[in-house]
């Protein structure tokens, strides 16, 4: 147990935080729930920043910190289609969640052949990464801030992060597909 993976453990304990707030009946609940959504994301940065500058990197927190993420942003995704149950918000978070599963499972299969390397987090994915944290952030938020409209923004945003989610799981499919191309020998 170091501090990066404290903070790992903090964003995993802020789902159901956010999740609970958020269907609170207060004017205030959204706001907050977007406000500690932030927080948790965040820590996505925080925690890796930590495991680098003091070396407390690990095979446990390479594994906690994706499962992390996926669990914040599918808790987040679940909240606003709940909320706002329209077509485009419901493909979106079939598209996110169904890549996130898919590059998952090809990461895990990848391991499994011992080529794990050629599926690696690239610069793009930790890019859409941070969009969608920002665009649900907003989303959840959703309130005005200011003059700024959240709810909107946060929804293009997402719009934007999802077309980045097809894009980046294709480059990871694109670099899996020697192995994909393999006939198997198992039957069935």
């Amino acid at each position: 147990m170091n501090l990066a993976i404290v903070l790992t453990w903090f964003r995993i304990g802020a789902v159901p935080g956010v999740v609970a707030i958020y269907l609170l009946p207060f004017s205030w609940a959204h706001p907050a729930a977007g406000l500690v959504f932030a927080a948790a994301a965040l820590t996505d940065w925080a925690d890796g920043w930590v495991a680098r500058r003091f070396s407390q990197g690990s095979r446990f927190g390479a594994f906690l910190d994706p499962v992390a993420d996926k669990l914040l942003v599918i808790a987040a995704l679940l909240l606003l289609v709940q909320s706002d149950p329209g077509l485009a918000l419901v493909l979106v978070a079939i598209v996110i969640i169904g890549r996130e599963v898919a590059v998952s499972a090809l990461r895990e299969w990848m391991a499994v052949l011992g080529k794990r390397g050629r599926v690696n987090v690239i610069q793009l994915a930790k890019f859409k990464s941070i969009l969608q944290m920002v665009a649900l952030s907003c989303m959840l938020y959703e309130e005005p801030l200011w003059f700024l409209p959240t709810y909107p923004l946060g929804n293009m945003l997402l719009l934007i992060s999802a077309a980045l989610t097809l894009l980046t799981g294709a480059l990871y499919m694109l670099r899996a597909r020697h192995e994909l191309r393999q006939p198997t020998s198992e039957t069935g």
